[in-house]
Formats: structure tokens, C-alpha cells, sequence
């Protein structure tokens, strides 16, 4: 019984791998799709959105089980909790790549106003983080998160750098206003990630420790 109970919880752990990955590189991909002007890669990220929308359900649901049939103590019942809060935030993540995606084929067939003033280095700092935070999860090792909280400053500093390059750029060009408006929504799309990959990163370190921490 114990020994089926583990298998289960190492299943748990690779659909809810699974699913972080998913949520990431729909993330990736957008931001890809933004860069490239890719009208059809931007299209396959809006068809993921009912697979991530399934495994966030099926995943939840496994969590329910695994506590009503085993009633699990310690770090099993910390993983259990662990999964059930992450894949909110995965979730999140991955219809911010939505969002994200949707802009794309209003945006595509004209330059990128200031080279699209950060936003790509920003995408890379945020997918690193959520990248490390899954890491962690999987290793049961906090090391990959460890500078965490240092990412997190640097994300929200590029938000506010994003914000006053756009502000320069309609103010050159009053025509760049309605592609700018759209690039300081993504650059706040991209910090809410960052924030929700620091909510992941907080619940791996309950899940490892058994102590709560607040990442602000």
C-alpha cells in the first residue's frame, strides 16, 4: 500500500512537471511569436489553452484523492499542498502566454517600435525563474532558487525600464501609442509571472523544509 502510494506521488509530481513546462513554453512561445511576428505560431498557443486548462483539473483532482485514500503526514502531505497551490500559479502562467499570443496578429507587419525595448531580455529573466522554480520542485533542492528573490527585484525593474522606453517612444511618435500600450501590458504580464513564479518557488521551499517564507 505504501509502496503504491509513493508511485502515485511520483506520478503527481511529472503531471504537475509536465504542466509547468507547458505553461512555460507557452509563455516562451508567445514572446517568440511577438518577436518573430509568427501569426500561426501565435495561433498554437491560444489551442493550448484547453490542455492546460485539463491538466490543472486532472491534476487537482489526483491532489484530492491521493489525501482521501492514504490521509498522507510530513513531506508527502507538503508535496500533496505543494502541487495543489502550484499548478494555480502554472496555470496563470500559461494563459498569460495567451493573452500574450492574442496581440500578436495586431502588432505583426510593421517594425518593432524600439526594438520592442526590452521585453525579449525581460521574457528571458522571467522564464528562467519559472524554469528554476520547476527544477527545484522536481529535485527537491532549493540551490536553483536560491537568488530568487534577486530575480524578482531585476523583473521589476525591467517592468518600470519598459514602461518609460515606451513613454519616449509615443512621445517621439504619437503613432507608436497603440503598439507601445500593448508592450507595457506585456511587460506587466511578464511581472505577474515572475510573481507567480516566486509564489511556486515559496511553496517547493514549504514543501522541502516544512517552513513557510514570503518572497516580496
Amino acid at each position: 500500500m505504501v509502496e503504491k502510494f509513493h508511485t502515485e506521488l511520483a506520478s503527481l509530481k511529472e503531471d504537475v512537471l509536465e504542466m509547468g513546462y507547458l505553461a512555460r513554453d507557452m509563455l516562451n512561445r508567445s514572446l517568440t511569436a511577438l518577436e518573430t511576428q509568427d501569426v500561426a505560431l501565435a495561433g498554437s498557443i491560444d489551442r493550448d489553452k484547453k490542455r492546460i486548462a485539463d491538466q490543472d483539473h486532472e491534476i487537482e483532482q489526483k491532489c484530492l484523492r491521493l489525501i482521501a485514500l492514504n490521509q498522507p503526514m510530513a513531506k508527502d502531505l507538503r508535496t500533496i499542498a505543494a502541487s495543489m497551490k502550484m499548478i494555480t500559479s502554472l496555470y496563470r502562467i500559461g494563459r498569460y502566454g495567451k493573452d500574450i499570443a492574442i496581440v500578436v496578429p495586431d502588432l505583426a507587419g510593421a517594425p518593432h517600435v524600439g526594438n520592442l525595448v526590452g521585453i525579449p531580455h525581460m521574457g528571458e529573466v522571467v522564464g528562467g525563474m519559472i524554469t528554476d522554480t520547476l527544477v527545484a520542485f522536481e529535485r527537491e533542492d532549493l540551490t536553483a532558487i536560491d537568488d530568487i528573490v534577486e530575480r524578482e527585484v531585476a523583473v521589476d525593474a525591467l517592468r518600470y525600464s519598459v514602461f518609460r522606453g515606451c513613454l519616449a517612444c509615443m512621445m517621439e511618435d504619437p503613432k507608436n501609442i497603440t503598439q507601445c500600450t500593448n508592450y507595457v501590458m506585456i511587460a506587466r504580464y511578464l511581472e505577474r509571472c515572475g510573481d507567480h513564479a516566486c509564489k511556486i518557488a515559496e511553496k517547493v521551499h514549504y514543501m522541502v523544509t516544512g517552513e513557510r517564507i514570503e518572497i516580496r
